[in-house]
């Protein structure tokens, strides 16, 4: 790649992803690689910056991590995050001590020193004429004494050291995460850096991307055959337009039913794939197939791995009929590698499993092939346009790549399944009535495995209960719950209750993430 590139070294935080994505909208690439990488990787890299994360240790503890000496002798301009800043400190010298009192959440920060990385960047100024920003603190450590060279760039009453300088060196730390959407000049600052500091070019574009990507996988695949899991959502999608772009008749998309797809799903992959898009499509129905491994399993892990195994099972059978088909392709991207700790760095705690990310058997005979791994989902709807995918089919909500079976809580069954997929195609088709659709990130329908009493006519019901689901988020790592109007919620639930026999109850999710995550499984 001829891009300039920031490289991201991760200590363990949960955000450091978000410092990447924040990066990448500046239109510059990064990559993140764990903090225990070698100097030598990091020369090779030719950073043209680097940043280090957060984490949730002491810097000042033996057993802790450090940055590579490389990163302070490359000769490139260094920011320091959060924990970031106070190994920077410890390794150059300063000092670190644990604080009498904690930060975490809303802080303001009051500006000092002039430097370039808050440069013309405040949110407010008090009666004094001082600057100061609105940002979000998360840490019990601090720095107490800046090493030599530094000057104070920011403070706050509890934490006096809450932003460092060596402009002459390049390196800046923070102790707040300008990552995070709370610290609300936090993308400026985050450009200030790579943008005006490291002077980085600003030349990662889709655009750009599609062209290198389909130099890459023509290189890689040669004149093998490749066979892709299509589940018709926005990646997986994606994934196949940017393939058949580099190779054309040597993909075969593979579409697997699996009875718990969303309703009319498999028609409207099959009209959208095979005419319209003149690709190679192969349906297969292993919904019963599905169902008989599913009876009976509660645990939503369980259940993941299960549906996982299955997908690889049926991709095996395919590709036997596809003598040719060396490579098996997936719509993996950034957030799920994230999420399954399964990447280039193993610090961060794993919320769930996903099951096209890692773990794959050794009797699948096929190379992986993941061409929007590195990728946001805001990156992969760009894609999606450049080549020329429907707007409706790109902005379409996520779905999980274990479909509904995520969206009922504990057993599945086909009935429940049958409900489910009413219930939800109704609240996405009032979600779009009400012009509510593009303005939350996901929504869906999730069956709840209790009954409740209920009254129709004159007649006492006793039937299964829904819960809505809508979320608004930049980045899918944090997610506010959506504030629906009162009437539409009261819409989608008479008609859930009226048109979906067998549901006599619905409910609206308030939780954000966090505490709560996004699906519920």
């Amino acid at each position: 790649m001829n891009h300039d590139r920031i490289l991201i070294l991760d200590f363990g935080s949960q955000v450091t992803q978000l410092i990447a994505r924040r990066v990448r909208e500046a239109h510059v690439y990064c990559e993140v690689h764990s903090c225990e990488v070698t100097d030598e990787f990091i020369r090779e890299f030719k950073p043209t910056g680097i940043i280090l994360s957060g984490s949730h240790m002491s810097a000042y503890e033996e057993s802790t991590d450090e940055a590579p000496k490389a990163v302070f002798e490359m000769g490139v301009p260094v920011l320091g995050i959060c924990y970031g800043m106070q190994t920077m400190a410890m390794q150059l010298g300063g000092k670190v001590e644990s604080g009498a009192q904690r930060e975490f959440g809303y802080a303001e920060v009051r500006e000092h020193g002039h430097t370039k990385l808050l440069e013309n960047l405040y949110d407010f100024i008090d009666d004094d004429g001082h600057n100061y920003l609105k940002v979000w603190m998360s840490h019990g450590d601090k720095v107490t004494q800046m090493p030599e060279g530094f000057k104070l760039m920011c403070s706050t009453p509890t934490c006096p050291i809450a932003g460092m300088a060596d402009e002459k060196r390049g390196f800046y730390a923070v102790q707040f995460h300008p990552e995070v959407t709370h610290t609300e000049k936090g993308r400026q600052i985050l450009e200030n850096f790579v943008l005006r500091i490291c002077k980085a070019n600003p030349d990662w574009v889709m655009g750009n991307f599609a062209v290198e990507a389909v130099e890459k996988i023509r290189a890689q695949v040669g004149e093998d055959e490749v066979i892709l899991g299509l589940s018709g959502g926005v990646d997986s999608s994606v994934t196949a337009a940017l393939i058949h772009k580099a190779i054309g008749e040597q993909l075969t998309c593979v579409f697997v039913d699996n009875g718990l797809l969303r309703l009319h799903e498999r028609e409207q992959v099959a009209q959208t794939f095979r005419e319209n898009m003149g690709m190679k499509l192969v349906v297969v129905d292993a919904s019963d197939r599905f169902m008989a491994a599913l009876d009976g399993v509660t645990d939503p892990e369980a259940k993941r791995k299960i549906i996982g195994r299955l997908f690889v099972e049926v991709f095996q059978e395919e590709a036997a009929k596809l003598p040719r088909a060396k490579w098996l392709a997936q719509g993996t991207i950034y957030p799920d590698v994230i999420e399954s700790n399964g990447a280039k760095t193993k610090k961060a705690q794993t919320i769930k499993s996903h099951h096209n990310v890692g773990g794959l058997p050794d009797t699948l005979h096929l190379k992986l092939l993941e061409p929007l791994r590195e990728l946001f989902k805001d990156e992969v709807r760009e894609l999606g346009i450049e080549l020329g995918l429907p707007a409706e089919m790109v902005y379409r909500h996520p779905f999980p790549g274990p479909g509904l079976g995520v969206r009922i809580l504990g057993a599945i069954k086909r009935e429940y399944a049958d409900l489910l997929r009413e219930a939800d195609a109704i609240f996405i088709e009032e979600l779009r009535a009400a012009d509510w659709y593009d303005k939350v990130s996901q929504a869906f329908v999730v069956f709840l495995p209790v009954k409740s009493v209920g009254v129709m006519g004159d007649g006492r019901t006793y039937d299964w209960v829904v819960s809505l689901r809508a979320v608004q988020t930049s980045d899918f790592m944090t997610a506010k719950w959506a504030h629906l109007p009162y009437e539409l919620l009261g819409k989608v639930s008479n008609r859930i209750i009226n048109e979906v026999k067998g549901i006599n109850r619905v409910v609206y999710d308030v939780s954000g993430k966090p505490p709560a995550t996004i699906e519920w499984e």
